[in-house]
């Protein structure tokens, strides 16, 4: 069978019912020379029956077994096991427009062979004048860095020059995310080639409604925002980058008004950032940038 030009690293853990639309997505696709590595982190079988549909419908899936949960060491274990000379990382909740890979793939080789295709999420409409390149000049600035994974794919060999993830940052970690904009900055300050493909799009959900200031969505905001404060400390930011973003949560809705639930959320926002900060430069001042972890994986034979 011809090696994949493409692999999809998929870790997922609790979702069933969501690969689906995934899944119906892939089977769409214009190009077809893809695999799917799935980093299975449930500690059930339940991702069984649709991993048996996903093949019946031709998808080629590998499914590997991953503990604890840990999505930047999944995302690893699927990087070190994946074949394709391009690497994307689905959520398990999003879907891919049918020409998405088919534009990745031709991006990827047009004649200046970019290390890294960044391409459009739709529903967020974000960006409409990103640069047709990314730059540590302005990423270092946190300007046209709000890179999803979602929307990242990858030459393999970027993640050789680079390593993978950094399992310190993103979901279930202290410094609650932050994981795919530091791969994306480590990759710039590098000089890897990041450009951005608006043809490409991927879709996942968002809610556009206003959250409330109570204590949970709170909790949540400082969470996601010592991941930011993180990327401060780990890539020496500037200190006029530092101050404005811990002045711009609190000083945007007051600047515009909204002084009640706007300004405690742009608060818990700087607090959870100068957390992050602080907490990053205690732990890490001296470590590696990206240091080796193992972790527990094993492919399912089927």
């Amino acid at each position: 069978m011809r090696s994949p030009d493409i692999s999809l690293v998929l870790a997922t853990v609790g979702r069933t019912d969501e690969l689906g639309r995934l899944f119906d997505s892939l089977v769409a696709q214009t190009f077809v020379n893809f695999e799917v590595v799935v980093v299975d982190q449930n500690d059930d079988d339940r991702l069984l029956p649709h991993l048996e549909r996903a093949r019946y419908l031709g998808i080629r899936i590998r499914h590997l077994r991953q503990s604890p949960p840990n999505l930047a060491t999944a995302r690893n274990a699927g990087i070190e096991a994946a074949r394709g000379k391009w690497i994307g990382f689905p959520d398990d909740d999003c879907w891919y427009a049918p020409r998405l890979l088919e534009r990745v793939a031709a991006r990827f080789s047009r004649s200046d062979r970019p290390s890294g295709v960044v391409v459009r999420w739709v529903e967020q409409n974000e960006q409409p004048d990103i640069p047709a390149e990314l730059s540590w000049e302005r990423s270092r600035a946190f300007r046209d860095i709000a890179v999803s994974s979602i929307t990242l794919f990858c030459h393999r060999s970027l993640f050789k020059r680079i390593g993978g993830f950094d399992n310190r940052l993103g979901v279930g970690q202290w410094f609650g995310a932050g994981e795919e904009t530091d791969l994306a900055m480590r990759a710039l300050r590098a000089g890897a080639r990041i450009a951005y493909e608006p043809l490409g799009e991927v879709h996942h959900a968002v809610t556009h409604e206003k959250p409330c200031a109570d204590a949970r969505t709170k909790a949540a905001l400082r969470h996601r925002a010592r991941g930011t404060g993180a990327l401060y400390a780990k890539h020496g930011l500037p200190v006029w980058v530092i101050l404005r973003g811990l002045a711009a949560p609190v000083l945007r809705p007051l600047l515009g008004g909204s002084l009640g639930s706007g300004l405690l959320l742009g608060y818990a926002t700087t607090r959870g950032r100068l957390d992050g900060y602080l907490e990053w430069r205690r732990r890490y001042r001296d470590a590696p940038q990206h240091p080796h972890t193992a972790h527990s994986v094993e492919e399912v034979q089927q």
